[in-house]
C-alpha cells in the first residue's frame, strides 16, 4: 500500500505493517482525536491518532529502525481511549498513562497477535519498550513519538510550514541508540516549536476550556451510568452519540456549552474555571557536536531560558473567564 503522509511524504508499506494498519484496532484510531476535546471547540484542531501512529512508524523507518521497532511505533497508541488523554483527568491518572495501563489487554483482545504470528513475530515485542529507543525516550530527550506529534499538530494548525519541517528533518541523526540533532540551531528550533505545542496549543485558553468542560461531562456521564468505562474503547463519535441520546437534561445542557462560539480569557481575579496545567513537559534535545553528545541546555542560554519559562507555566493553574456563550 502507498502512504502519502503530510510530514514525511510517500512510502510503500507492505507485509506485516500493511496488515496491522488494516486491523480494526488501528482503524479505530481514525476516530480518536489526538487533542482530546480540542476538535469540539475548534474544528481545525482535528489530528487523529491514526495519522500520528502512521507518522511515528514512518519516522522510525526513516531513521533506520528495525521492522520490529516500526511495528512498535505503529501500535504504540492503539490502546488510546476516546478523547485521548481526557480520560486521565476523568480518572485522575496524574502521569497521563491510562492507555499504557490497558495496552496489553487491548492488544490481546484484538486481531494484532494473529497478524504478528502470521509473519513470525510475537506480541511480546510490544512488552519491550525499553528496547525501542527511537520510538520512546523519557523527557526531556527526543524520540519519534514526541517529534511527530509536535510537527504534525503544528503543521496541521498552520503554526509551522512544510519548509520548516524539511529543514529540520535532515538534522535528525541516531547516535548511541538515541535521536540527536546535528546542530544547535536545530535543537533551538525544536525547543521553540515544542513549546508552541505544549504551551501555546495545549494550554490555549479555548483548549483548556474544552478539556475542563468535557471532563465534567464525562465524569457526570459515568456517575449517571449514561456510559460505562468500557465504552471509552469505542471512539469519540460513539461516546458523543451516547451522550446526545441520553435523557439527562444536565448532560444536554453541558453539551450545548461545548462548542467554539465562546470567548475565553485568562483572569485570575474573576474566573469561572480553574484548570491545572497537567503533565509537565520539558524538552532538552541531545546535540551531536564535535564527536560528542551534549544536551542543548548545556550549550544554549536560549534553551535554558525557554525551559525555565515552561516549568513555571506548567506549575501554574489557569483561571478562565467565559465572556460569551
Amino acid at each position: 500500500m502507498k502512504i502519502c503522509d503530510s510530514i514525511y511524504g510517500e512510502y510503500e508499506i507492505d507485509g506485516v505493517l500493511e496488515e496491522l494498519i488494516q486491523t480494526k484496532a488501528m482503524q479505530r484510531l481514525k476516530n480518536i482525536h489526538q487533542g482530546g476535546a480540542s476538535f469540539l471547540v475548534n474544528p481545525k484542531w482535528n489530528v487523529p491518532r491514526y495519522e500520528h501512529s502512521i507518522g511515528v512508524m514512518l519516522l522510525v523507518k526513516m531513521l533506520g529502525g528495525t521492522v520490529e521497532e516500526q511495528i512498535a511505533a505503529l501500535l504504540h497508541d492503539v490502546s488510546h481511549t476516546a478523547f485521548s488523554h481526557v480520560i486521565d483527568h476523568v480518572l485522575h491518572t496524574d502521569e497521563e498513562n491510562y492507555h499504557e495501563e490497558i495496552f496489553q489487554d487491548v492488544i490481546q483482545n484484538s486481531e494484532i497477535p494473529a497478524v504478528l504470528k502470521k509473519y513470525g513475530y510475537t506480541y511480546t515485542l510490544l512488552q519491550e519498550w525499553e528496547k525501542w529507543t527511537l520510538l520512546e525516550r523519557p523527557l526531556p530527550l527526543l524520540c519519534a513519538d514526541r517529534i511527530d506529534y509536535t510537527l504534525r499538530d503544528l503543521y496541521t494548525y498552520g503554526m509551522i510550514s512544510k519548509e520548516d519541517i524539511n529543514q529540520f528533518l535532515p538534522s535528525l541523526i541516531v547516535k548511541e541508540n538515541q535521536i540527536c540533532v546535528s546542530s544547535l540551531y536545530a535543537a533551538e528550533w525544536f525547543v521553540k516549536v515544542y513549546y508552541k505545542e505544549t504551551l501555546d496549543f495545549f494550554l490555549h485558553p479555548l483548549n483548556a476550556y474544552g478539556y475542563s468542560l468535557l471532563i465534567s461531562i464525562l465524569k457526570r456521564a459515568l456517575e449517571k451510568r449514561i456510559i460505562q468505562i468500557e465504552d471509552f474503547l469505542t471512539d469519540d463519535w460513539e461516546i458523543i452519540k451516547r451522550l446526545q441520546s441520553c435523557e439527562d437534561e444536565k448532560t444536554h445542557e453541558l453539551l450545548t456549552l461545548l462548542q467554539g462560539n465562546v470567548q475565553i480569557e485568562e483572569n485570575k481575579d474573576e474566573y469561572d474555571i480553574c484548570y491545572g496545567g497537567g503533565k509537565e513537559r520539558i524538552v532538552d534535545p541531545s546535540v551531536y557536536i564535535d564527536g560528542e553528545i551534549k544536551s542543548a541546555s548545556s550549550l544554549s542560554l536560549y534553551v535554558r531560558e525557554c525551559n525555565g519559562i515552561a516549568k513555571a507555566r506548567f506549575r501554574e493553574n489557569m483561571y478562565l473567564k467565559i465572556k460569551k456563550n
